[in-house]
């Protein structure tokens, strides 16, 4: 019943909601940015790996919270070398 009313307050909520897994990969990153090391070496980590396809980097990548965090250059690379 309430998972209804929260759909009938705001019915395109979830076009703007990414799931917790993706929340939980952007916190990692995020983290893991803010102790200093690089995007790359994150993103070749086992968690990163085992959780997330090359398609759900992608969007991580695109994700606002992540590019206000790392900064718009250090993602603009990232996602070169992603293809």
């Amino acid at each position: 019943m309430l998972r209804f009313r929260s759909f009938v307050r705001n019915p395109f909520s979830f076009l703007f909601a990414g799931s917790s897994k993706e929340q939980r990969i952007a916190a990692y990153v995020i983290r893991e940015h803010d102790r200093g090391r690089r995007l790359s070496e994150i993103l070749d980590d086992p968690y990163i790996r085992n959780r997330a396809t090359e398609r759900d980097v992608a969007r991580l990548l695109e994700r606002p919270e992540v590019i206000e965090a790392l900064g718009r250059g250090t993602v603009s690379e990232a996602q070169d070398q992603l293809g």
